[in-house]
């Protein structure tokens, strides 16, 4: 059987999975960041700018935000892909923030990978603004208003993150009716706590969709080709 051949089978069981799932925006972490000495991102903030994937993108951003200038950023292995989005120094009241367009699209969900390193913040709370920033609501996860953040790898954690395997342990998802049809809702993921200097969080396949997603293999299929359904809600 040919490879195309293939890749249509994939993703014809990738389309019949998601069910009614479409991407709006969705970040991947496709680009590794600078490395090398004098190269590593340092500073206050540091964005992976626009989502590589859905039909909302323009306009769209990846950023993490620290109280200290000495944060670094790299991209080290994601959530069963190629990169993930991960900073130090963290402070709390630190955040990542994605930023996007809902128009025209209903029932939302919020779906990320996070994990931490062993020094790294372990308890978040996740917000949102639909009034560009002056105002946010924290969103509960899992009924409680705050969330955990699992250590990958080491002291008993389920598993370390690799380029290969996907571990669904790491992955939470939200339904967020607030977030329907706005010009602009603002979510972050912030840290209500400081932890050492070099204790790091790192985040990966954050996607906003309207209805629940597959899993994130699917999703990137859906991305390669180029099918992710464009209809108006």
């Amino acid at each position: 059987m040919s490879l195309k051949s293939l890749c249509t089978m994939a993703v014809a069981v990738a389309i019949a999975s998601s069910a009614s799932a479409e991407i709006v925006c969705g970040w991947t972490i496709t680009t590794a960041f600078p490395t090398g000495a004098g190269n590593v991102p340092t500073g206050t903030t540091y964005t992976v700018g626009a989502g590589d994937l859905g039909v909302q993108t323009a306009g769209s951003s990846l950023t993490s935000v620290h109280a200290l200038a000495a944060a670094t950023y790299t991209s080290p292995s994601g959530n069963g892909s190629q990169f993930g989005f991960s900073s130090n120094n963290w402070s709390a009241g630190d955040y990542y923030q994605a930023t996007v367009s809902t128009t025209g699209y209903s029932d939302i969900y919020l779906t990320w990978d996070q994990t931490r390193s062993a020094t790294g913040p372990s308890v978040f709370e996740l917000l949102m603004s639909t009034d560009g920033g002056a105002n946010f609501s924290v969103i509960n996860v899992a009924g409680a208003a705050t969330y955990t953040v699992l250590q990958s790898g080491g002291g008993g954690a389920p598993g370390t993150w690799s380029t290969t395997v996907y571990n669904s342990i790491y992955t939470t998802s939200v339904s967020i009716a607030a977030a329907d049809n706005q010009a602009e809702v603002i979510f972050r993921f912030r840290s209500t706590v400081t932890t050492a200097a070099a204790g790091s969080n790192r985040i990966d396949n954050v996607t906003v969709s309207t209805g629940a997603l597959p899993a994130p293999g699917a999703i990137a299929l859906l991305g390669l080709a180029g099918i992710v359904s464009r209809r108006r809600r």
